[in-house]
């Protein structure tokens, strides 16, 4: 059986879809004192406190 290629609407669906997920395991909120509070040594905490720095606070 021949591979079939995708036609142009499923394949931006797929991307989209793949982005999609991407984008909310990036956007997860994190609770103060929860297992799954941010390390500090995460590039996120080290942005936020470089963002911190450079607005003054």
């Amino acid at each position: 059986m021949g591979v079939t290629r995708l036609k142009r609407k499923d394949r931006r669906n797929k991307t989209f879809s793949r982005l999609e997920v991407q984008f909310l395991k990036l956007a997860t909120n994190l609770e103060y004192g929860s297992r799954s509070a941010e390390s500090k040594h995460s590039q996120i905490a080290k942005n936020n406190a470089a963002l911190d720095i450079a607005l003054g606070k």
